[in-house]
């Protein structure tokens, strides 16, 4: 768990797990009350059209998002910027060439063309799980399409922002981490700077 640094203005994040029948909500709003040192009562949080949860005054400088897969909830909150987050489970997928070709961009569907076996499957998440993250932190959540959006690897094996629409902005305002919280996950955490 990292905590909030208000000056750097650097997400805070904590990976958990999420007690069977307990609302994520709740929990975030645990963990934030934590964070910053506030009452959870005054944790207010207001959904807009898309269903998005947003902040309320006194807390609406700040952005929080979360994400929850296999009984793990992953949050995070950073000021003054947007934030979005995914976590999922892998899983093996009989279809993933079919959703690839249906959701993912032509190179991003040779990416995976290149794959074999387990690599593919944990590619295909990675992938699925950064373009997720950059769409929640945009506000639009999948509905926005995920094709409207191009990651790809880099030297380095982390996934770069290669091109998007314009209505993500410049792939230079986004900041993109990945990594693995535990042994069967992926995660992802995309902040997009005003």
């Amino acid at each position: 768990m990292s905590r909030l640094n208000d000056r750097a203005r650097t997400p805070a994040t904590v990976w958990l797990r999420l007690p069977d029948m307990e609302p994520a909500e709740g929990l975030v709003r645990e963990w934030l009350s934590d964070q910053l040192g506030i009452a959870k009562n005054d944790i207010r949080f207001e959904r807009d059209a898309q269903g998005r949860p947003r902040l309320q005054a006194p807390l609406a400088h700040m952005d929080c998002n979360w994400s929850h897969s296999g009984g793990f909830l992953l949050a995070s909150v950073v000021t003054h910027a947007r934030v979005g987050v995914d976590i999922e489970l892998i899983q093996p997928r009989r279809r993933i060439d079919d959703i690839a070709e249906r959701y993912f961009t032509p190179a991003e569907q040779a990416w995976l063309g290149r794959l074999n076996g387990r690599n593919k499957v944990r590619a295909f998440h990675r992938l699925w799980c950064c373009k997720e993250a950059i769409l929640k932190a945009h506000g639009r959540g999948l509905s926005f399409g995920l094709d409207r959006l191009e990651l790809l690897p880099d030297t380095k094996r982390r996934m770069q922002l290669q091109a998007m629409d314009a209505e993500l902005g410049s792939p230079y305002a986004w900041q993109l981490e990945e990594w693995i919280p535990a042994a069967g996950y992926v995660a992802a955490l995309a902040v997009k700077r005003a």
